[in-house]
This record gives C-alpha cells, sequence and structure tokens, in this order.
C-alpha cells in the first residue's frame, strides 16, 4: 500500500502553491541541525521531498543529497536544485543498506497509512547507516482521516510514534512541539523527532 491517489493528485494540482507555501516559511532550525550534525561528505535522503526546499539547502551546505517523492511535480521542482538528485518513488520503494548519514522524513510520512508505518520505519532504520541521524515530522492526534482539500493523514501521539521508532531499531531523543497552518489552511499540532540510527 502507498500513498492513496488522491492525496497525490491534491500535491500534484497545488504544487506550485505548496512551494510558495513552504518556501515563505523562512530559515527551517530543524533543518539547520540536521545538516550541522552531517559528516563531512556526508550522503542524505531527503524522503517525502516536495518542491525539495530542503534537499537544495543540504546541497548547498555539501551534502550529497537523494530527494523522493511519489508526485511528478513535486520531483521536477526538485530535481531543479543544484547538486541534488531527484526521483519519483513511494515509501514502498525504500531500499538499501547502511546509504545513508541522515534521512530526512520531513511531514512526509503522515500520509502513510498507519498499518504500513512499522515496515517503513524498519526499511529506513536498514537504510541509515550505524550511527546516523533520522529527522521525522508528524502532525499530532489520533487516527486517520482526509483534511478539507482531500489529504490522507495518519495521526500519532509522541508516545505513539517514539514506540514505533524504538521498534524499528532508532533511539528517540530530542522532540519539538508546535503548530502550523497547512496548506489546506487549518492550523495544526506537530511533532519533529531526532532519533539516532
Amino acid at each position: 500500500m502507498t500513498i492513496d491517489p488522491e492525496t497525490l493528485a491534491v500535491y500534484g494540482a497545488k504544487a506550485a502553491e505548496y512551494a510558495d507555501l513552504t518556501g515563505a516559511e523562512g530559515a527551517n532550525r530543524f533543518l539547520a541541525m540536521f545538516i550541522a550534525a552531517m559528516p563531512p561528505g556526508a550522503r542524505a535522503l531527503d524522503l517525502g521531498c516536495g518542491p525539495g526546499q530542503s534537499a537544495g539547502d543540504m546541497a548547498r551546505a555539501g551534502i550529497r543529497v537523494d530527494a523522493t517523492d511519489a508526485v511528478p511535480e513535486m520531483v521536477a521542482m526538485a530535481a531543479a536544485h543544484a547538486g541534488v538528485t531527484a526521483w519519483q518513488a513511494s515509501f514502498d520503494e525504500i531500499a538499501g543498506d547502511a546509504l545513508y548519514d541522515g534521512i530526512w522524513a520531513n511531514f512526509s510520512l503522515l500520509h502513510a497509512p498507519k498499518s504500513d508505518m512499522p515496515r517503513y520505519l524498519a526499511a529506513l532504520r536498514k537504510a541509515l547507516a550505524p550511527g546516523g541521524l533520522f529527522h521525522i515530522g508528524m502532525k499530532t492526534g489520533r487516527g486517520e482521516k482526509r483534511d478539507p482539500i482531500g489529504r490522507r493523514y495518519a495521526y500519532y501521539t509522541e508516545q505513539e510514534l517514539r514506540g514505533l521508532l524504538s521498534d524499528a531499531g532508532l533511539a528517540p531523543g530530542t522532540s519539538w512541539t508546535g503548530e502550523e497552518r497547512g496548506l489546506d489552511g487549518v492550523i495544526a499540532p506537530w511533532i519533529v523527532i531526532h532519533a539516532d540510527g
């Protein structure tokens, strides 16, 4: 099971609007921490990269960046950033062993069905080099439902998400919470967790 077609269609239709929204957010403190934690010559994966601003920032910092997204319009925008290798892929296509010093899963896995999350996290753990950094951003709450513009979401509590990360072999560490207005215009609570591989 991958991201449902309606969610992908929303992002495809609103790709430019989404790029404007995320680009207007300014400097991302979590991305700055992620970049600072990368060793010299690091390779990172931007999973569900969207328009690729984060991947572009990583590349400008000297990181070798692989960027994947299931939406072709997003992949095209991400590939336009210098130094970013972008291709279309779903979460089901996560593969590899100890490939990445860091994985940036910033508000992308929230579109994965809850039933699939354990195996996705296990695959990401396998793709992360020992001692690597895993960044995950998710909306908080409970259950699964569609938002006002038709995107399907899975919501987690902090305890639930930490448990899933631990079960996958990751070591969840510092977390941050907040709330922000999304593409649907709704202010929603979120959590970011940094976990060690």
